[in-house]
């Protein structure tokens, strides 16, 4: 089983967000660059991931697309994958101010 979170703010930047969340979990972000999601952020760690990045991310007709185009108004995502439920982590990630929980699956 994974559990797989999703997070916005449309009140942060990617570095605000990297900021508060390493601060949150003691989580350490790399910046990463693709063609696909253009920069995001990502801190892996045995219990599992968390990445940063813009709702709009590079499209092939040089607009841009959104990654998460049911929320359109969040401008920054945090994903966290977890290989079990950490309800602890989303507590954590409850604290911090104008990041709302967008949506939770389990695979």
């Amino acid at each position: 089983m994974t559990d797989h979170h999703t997070y916005g703010t449309s009140t942060h930047t990617a570095d605000d967000l990297v900021r508060l969340v390493s601060a949150c979990l003691g989580a350490v972000f790399t910046e990463r660059d693709s063609y696909y999601r253009g920069v995001y952020h990502l801190a892996s760690s045995p219990n599992g991931r968390s990445e940063i990045q813009p709702n709009p991310i590079p499209g092939d007709d040089g607009e841009d697309d959104l990654y998460a185009p049911e929320h359109p108004s969040a401008q920054v995502l945090l994903l966290t994958t977890t290989p079990v439920a950490d309800p602890a982590m989303q507590a954590r990630l409850g604290s911090i101010e104008e990041l709302i929980h967008l949506n939770h699956e389990t695979v």
